[in-house]
Order: structure tokens, then C-alpha cells, then sequence
């Protein structure tokens, strides 16, 4: 199994732990308190004002506004198709069951602002749950040490059509969404990526408080390749992920030590090139580059290894793909690289993190809509099933159950 780069748990318990109970029980005051602990950054309001949304406008180039919108829409054509349609169904003769979906009425949204400001994050939350029609929309992100938010990451916003949109990060954002404090409202579910620390705190929050999207904590990438790869291609995408944070982690899985050798020597070469080369250098410690003999051992330890992002950069990419089983989002061939899942092809770059995609999907627009369920029996539906239902209620030792449906019974 490959490792991934962590914290002791004991460790971060504490410290989130801690910081909870404290947003908890002190509200706005905790927050502000760890804002200028953590981000360095002295607020005196929380909520970010209409004026600043204006003032983010005039700061984003129309270029960005653009592809701002071509992403957005994007990703809202691929969600709508997403939407469900729920029939009746009748199970026996007078008895009819069905759903209906009912959007989570307020939602909270987590956008990490830190080594990079995911202004992209916002559309790939916002955006199916505006679809979803959700009532709230509360955005959270951590703010510079001007105590302002990044001016793409609010044009999104408005974009996507976030409600309301705070100043804090990390931690204390996930304790004021979960708690609700002075400023900030309670949300019934937490949405977003973060460090390990946002990813404890989502944890934790989600024991008692409120319903969190999945665990999702530092971004990663596997690469399956064979010797029809292209190593350029293949260390770009190793690099890009590389480059999320100082714990993200990139993996290459191949059959080909040449292509191994030579996307190697391309790592090196792309490394230097880039502005964020510290932070890469860090992250490319806990990254790996595998060599195996059979591409069936390759399949298998990526989907043991359960990556979030996932390349198939081979011949057959299709006949691969069919074998993979654990992964958040798959890019098919040479042309399919993970920064289009990132931005703008459509699809949801929130996923499963940590090995987690083996249990947990990725954003869609469900992760926003509770399915309730619906039944209605006839007289002639009660004389089909009501036998059954007292025949299992009794042998349960239920007997009020029984008795409910033999009153019932009794009454046609």
C-alpha cells in the first residue's frame, strides 16, 4: 500500500479539538480571535460587504469573467443531467411507494484560500446547489492579511449565486457553519476541500452538528501509464497536483521503466520553470514513481491505493478504465489531463481524498437533495399486505405494529 503524508491524529484532535469547542462556545469572538492567530489578520466584521463584491468586479479581467463563465457553464449542463425523476411505483395491487427530492435547505461552503485561492472550488459547490434549490447559500474562505477575500473567488460567487459570504478559514469556518454564531448563520451541511485540519475538524463537527459532504482533505493523483504515454504530458499532470499544497501527493504507476525514466528527468526539467517550485518540492517528498511488470498489477494497486484523481495514460485506456473500481474522477488518454476536471470540462473536482473513494462518491448534484420516500395504501392495498405485515410484526414481538394494521384489517 502506498502511504500518504499525515499528521499523528492525537496531534490534530487536540489543536481542532480545541479550536471547536472554543467557536462553540464563544462565537464571533473566537473566530476574529483566530483569524489573527492563524491568518494573520485583524477583522472587525466577519460577512464580506456588497461593496467589496463591486469593488472584486473591477479588479478581474474580462478574460477571467469569461472563462469564469464558460466553467460555470459547464459544470451547471453537466449537473442538470444530473437531476432526478422520481415514478410510483405500485408494489401489490393498492399499495404505491415513491420519492421525491427536496433540497438541503442551507448549505455551507468551504473555499481554501491559502497557498492558492480556489476560486474554481466556488463554482464546483455553488453551482449545483443553486440547481438543487437550495435557500442558502453561505460561503466561508480564508482572507489575506488586508483582510480581503480574492476578487475571482467573489466574482464567482456572485456568478454561481452564493447568498452570503464570510472572511475566515481554515478551522474556525468549519466550527461558525457547524455551531452558527453572532454573524454567521448554522448550515445543515458542509461542503469543500481543505489541509488535514479542515479535513479533522468536518470530521468532527459531523459526529453531532451538522452533515458534511465526505473527508476530504489533501489533493493527490495517480497515473497509470504504459510506453505510448507521453512523458511531458505525464509529469505536467504529476507536477499540477503536486503543487496544491505542501501534503498534496502525485503517484506514476507504469509498466515502461523508459517512460518511468524519462517523465522522471521531465519532472526535474517542468520543476524549475515554476514559480511555486518550494511548495512542489515539499509535496514531491511523499510522491512516488512506481515501475511493475503487468498492467493487471498496476490496476491493482491503484485501485487499492483508491486515488482521488486518476490519469490512464495508455493504449487501451478503455479496457483499463472497465477495471478500475476505486477512484474519485478518471482522465482518459494522452488529452484528458486532470486540470480540465479542475476548471472547466464540467465535471465536480470536489472528491473523496485519502483512500476515502473507495466508500464515497464525488460532489454531484444529489449531495445536495435529501430523497423523501412516500407511500399510500388503499383498502384493497391493506387486504394485499396487511397478513404480511402482522405475520412480522408478531414473530418481532411487536405487537402494537400487529395491532395497527389489524385495526385496519378489521375496519373493511
Amino acid at each position: 500500500m502506498i502511504e500518504r503524508p499525515h499528521k499523528e491524529a492525537n496531534e490534530l484532535s487536540s489543536i481542532v479539538g480545541g479550536v471547536l469547542a472554543d467557536i462553540r462556545q464563544r462565537g464571533d469572538a473566537a473566530v476574529k480571535e483566530y483569524e489573527l492567530k492563524f491568518d494573520k489578520v485583524n477583522l472587525t466584521t466577519l460577512k464580506v460587504t456588497d461593496e467589496e463584491i463591486r469593488e472584486a468586479e473591477t479588479l478581474v479581467s474580462a478574460e477571467l469573467k469569461a472563462a469564469l463563465q464558460m466553467a460555470h457553464q459547464n459544470i451547471k449542463t453537466f449537473h442538470e443531467a444530473q437531476r432526478f425523476v422520481g415514478k410510483k411505483v405500485v408494489t401489490q395491487p393498492g399499495v404505491t411507494c415513491w420519492q421525491k427530492a427536496v433540497a438541503i435547505e442551507r448549505v455551507g461552503l468551504y473555499i481554501p484560500g491559502g497557498t492558492a485561492p480556489l476560486f474554481s472550488t466556488v463554482l464546483m459547490l455553488a453551482t449545483p446547489a443553486k440547481i438543487a434549490g437550495c435557500k442558502e447559500i453561505v460561503l466561508c474562505s480564508p482572507p489575506n492579511r488586508e483582510g480581503k477575500l480574492h476578487p475571482a473567488i467573489l466574482v464567482a460567487a456572485k456568478i454561481a449565486g452564493v447568498d452570503t459570504i464570510y472572511k475566515i478559514g481554515g478551522v474556525q469556518a468549519i466550527g461558525a457553519m457547524a455551531y452558527g454564531t453572532e454573524s454567521v448563520p448554522k448550515v445543515y451541511k458542509i461542503f469543500g476541500p481543505g489541509n488535514q485540519y479542515v479535513m479533522a475538524a468536518k470530521q468532527m463537527v459531523s459526529l453531532h452538528d451538522v452533515a458534511i459532504d465526505m473527508p476530504a482533505g489533501p489533493s493527490e493523483v495517480a497515473i497509470i501509464a504504459d510506453e505510448t504515454a507521453n512523458p511531458a504530458f505525464v509529469a505536467a499532470d504529476f507536477l499540477s497536483q503536486a503543487e496544491h499544497g505542501l501534503d498534496s501527493q502525485a503517484v506514476l504507476v507504469t509498466t515502461s521503466q523508459e517512460l518511468l525514466d524519462a517523465a522522471d528527468k521531465e519532472v526535474k526539467r517542468q520543476l524549475n520553470l515554476l514559480p511555486r517550485k518550494e511548495i512542489v518540492s515539499v509535496s514531491l517528498t511523499y510522491s512516488k514513481m512506481i515501475h511493475v511488470d503487468t498492467m493487471d498489477e498496476a490496476i491493482d494497486l491503484i485501485n487499492d491505493y483508491a486515488p482521488e484523481h486518476l490519469i490512464i495514460a495508455t493504449k487501451d485506456y478503455m479496457d483499463v478504465a472497465d477495471k478500475i473500481v476505486n477512484a474519485g474522477s478518471v482522465f482518459l488518454g494522452n488529452y484528458s489531463c486532470e486540470s480540465a476536471g479542475d476548471y472547466a470540462s464540467g465535471t465536480n473536482h470536489t472528491l473523496p481524498t485519502s483512500g476515502y473513494a473507495k466508500a464515497y462518491s464525488g460532489v454531484s448534484l444529489d449531495s445536495f437533495i435529501r430523497k423523501i420516500t412516500f407511500q399510500e395504501l388503499t383498502a384493497e392495498g391493506i387486504r394485499n399486505i396487511g397478513p404480511t405485515v402482522e405475520l412480522m410484526a408478531a414473530n418481532e414481538q411487536l405487537d402494537a405494529h400487529k395491532n395497527a394494521m389489524t385495526l385496519r384489517l378489521q375496519s373493511i
